[in-house]
């Protein structure tokens, strides 16, 4: 769990705004909620690599350099992470570790690196993804620092099957995720988080997730819309704002799937409905359920959906999703989702994880769903 500048700030990141973001995660208490890595992603570094091949903090944006920077961040109780890309050069045009991973793994290590972000940006030299992304994991096991690798090649090679052999701990599953409901036919880029979610159940990728191991569907975009720094880019098409009910889709569904999460907020306009959902205590629970399985899809009828995941202790997580663009009711069972309980049985208790409220059933489960939102449960022996 963390926060990643490119969503609030895009190219335009600068040390200030790291500083800020790092007292703002303590202040609003979501580092206490989990959120411990700060990542700092594209444009931290100066255009151009030094003549040995290192890299150079940008001069005037991160002028302190990035070991202070780092020294700063876990100073305030957070880890810290960067960006690099596996091609010559980053997404943003700057030059890259293609070719010099041992050399930057050393850096990232000396300036207190927790975390890297390993982009697919640049020329990767007829170089394949998984002979690139090796050369980076394999330079992270020779330094002196535990590093969380994030192999993010965007499900192009399907990493879900080779990223555990490269060393790493987690791989994008999909393209860049847009904030919003779904992909219009203008958008030039990148996914909505209902195109996600189908992509999550179709790739039939779930066997290949659990603990130091995750299927990554990008980050969060909750509080983020038309206006933030990221849907700013080139071929981003507004074609509706990304409304409260979709937001509380996107987190329940990246709950459900134990996926990372990795906050994307402007933090200095943090509104109380995103607060609300990111620092939801019940939700965050059952991503981080120790058991690590990723949810999957149970049934389907028409725009109804239901999808549920098996929880520590026999326990399970369901979520009652509606498609459509009206309110509909939506019905299952115990027998329906991935409940693990003995047979003896004689009731369940439920959690509504979105507003707190418990009840027991003898096995039904209902609600009436909001278009494009969800009903999302913690279900248990009574």
């Amino acid at each position: 769990m963390g926060w990643n500048t490119w969503n609030a700030y895009s190219w335009n990141v600068t040390e200030l705004d790291v500083r800020n973001a790092a007292d703002a995660l303590v202040e609003t208490g979501f580092r206490d909620a989990g959120y411990e890595y700060l990542v700092v992603d594209d444009c931290w570094m100066a255009e151009e690599l030094a003549d040995d091949g290192s890299f150079r903090n940008h001069p005037e944006d991160f002028p302190a350099g990035i070991a202070d920077l780092a020294d700063y961040v876990h100073d305030r109780g957070l880890k810290f992470g960067i960006y690099s890309s596996a091609g010559t050069e980053t997404c943003a045009g700057h030059e890259a570790s293609l070719g010099n991973e041992q050399r930057h793994a050393e850096q990232f290590a000396e300036w207190g690196v927790d975390y890297l972000k390993y982009d697919n940006c640049g020329d990767h030299r007829d170089r394949d993804a998984i002979d690139r992304y090796a050369a980076m994991g394999e330079a992270l096991e020779r330094v002196d620092r535990d590093v969380v690798y994030s192999i993010c090649e965007w499900g192009n090679n399907e990493p879900w099957r080779w990223g555990r052999n490269v060393d790493g701990h987690l791989w994008r599953t999909t393209g860049d995720i847009l904030a919003k409901w779904k992909r219009s036919e203008d958008d030039e880029f990148g996914l909505g988080v209902v195109d996600i979610i189908d992509e999550m159940d179709e790739r039939d990728i779930a066997g290949y997730h659990g603990p130091n191991g995750w299927n990554d569907p990008d980050m969060l975009q909750v509080g983020n819309g038309p206006d933030s720094a990221q849907s700013q880019s080139e071929g981003f098409t507004v074609d509706q704002p990304f409304r409260e009910a979709e937001q509380r889709t996107h987190f329940s569904f990246w709950c459900l799937f134990a996926a990372p999460l990795m906050a994307g907020n402007d933090l200095r306009e943090l509104d109380e409905t995103t607060r609300e959902i990111l620092l939801n205590e019940d939700a965050i629970a059952i991503d981080q359920d120790p058991l690590g399985i990723q949810g999957t899809r149970d049934e389907t009828d028409g725009d109804r959906e239901v999808w549920s995941k098996r929880l520590d202790g026999g326990e399970c997580a369901v979520i009652l999703l509606n498609r459509g663009d009206e309110p509909v009711d939506i019905e299952t069972s115990v027998e329906t989702v991935d409940l693990h309980l003995s047979d003896d049985v004689g009731s369940y208790a439920v959690t509504d994880v979105w507003n707190g409220e418990e009840w027991t059933t003898d096995g039904s489960l209902e609600a009436t769903v909001d278009s494009h939102g969800v009903a999302f449960f913690r279900v248990g022996a009574a």
